[in-house]
């Protein structure tokens, strides 16, 4: 989403409306035009589009460990994939289960109880080790 002239936005607020892939590659075609000595606008729009990206990212990066682990990862791997101390990658994920478990959609829960249940065993296992 970029303004009239074509430009991109320089608040989250319009940010934050445009695709999170589109975001991703204004920023980076952003941060590959930007001039030596940017203006105003250049820096506010940087600023507006790297917050957008790290808002989506931290709304998807649950479910994306939930894959990994459905993918068979360990808990070590998750956390060197995602810079994040163990203990941080599984509360992120048990918050994200704890809503994702009782979303229903189409009467059923958005993620499969069961198999929820088991990647806690498995992650209470690799946490005691």
């Amino acid at each position: 989403m970029t303004d009239e002239r074509g430009r991109p936005p320089i608040r989250f607020v319009d940010a934050e409306k445009v695709n999170p892939f589109q975001v991703l590659l204004e920023l980076h075609d952003h941060a590959i035009g930007r001039p030596a000595t940017p203006s105003r606008r250049d820096v506010l729009a940087e600023l507006a589009l790297a917050a957008a990206v790290v808002s989506w990212w931290s709304r998807w990066q649950p479910m994306s460990i939930h894959a990994a682990l459905r993918a068979g990862a360990d808990l070590a791997d998750i956390a060197a994939a995602t810079g994040l101390d163990p203990a941080d990658v599984v509360r992120r994920w048990l918050r994200w289960t704890d809503v994702q478990t009782r979303l229903t959609i189409g009467e059923r829960p958005a993620v499969d109880v069961e198999e929820v249940r088991t990647i806690r065993r498995r992650l209470r296992v690799e946490v005691d080790q």
